[in-house]
């Protein structure tokens, strides 16, 4: 299935500059960005979803977006597929 969206950020993956990360045998994963996935193992392996939201939150911050928004875009992280299950 393809995504949108990485599904452990959110980040518009149209966006990545890699095009998403990467898989262990080498080809693009279609599901997680390349700031979160590469060579098939999540860059943040010990990451929370808590934390994962606060990351993307000063990020975008840094990016020019405002507080209220980036809290906004940041809402819908506990829903995607690397945090259903916690």
């Amino acid at each position: 299935m393809k995504h949108k969206n990485c599904q452990s950020c959110a980040m518009p993956l149209k966006r990545d500059p890699k095009k998403g990360g990467t898989n262990a045998d080498g080809s693009s994963s279609t599901v997680y960005c390349s700031y979160c996935y590469e060579n098939g193992h999540f860059v943040h392996p010990d990451i929370t979803m808590t934390e994962m939201k606060q990351l993307v939150k000063s990020k975008m911050k840094e990016m020019g977006f405002p507080g209220f928004l980036a809290g906004f875009f940041t809402k819908g992280i506990p829903k995607l597929e690397r945090w259903k299950n916690q």
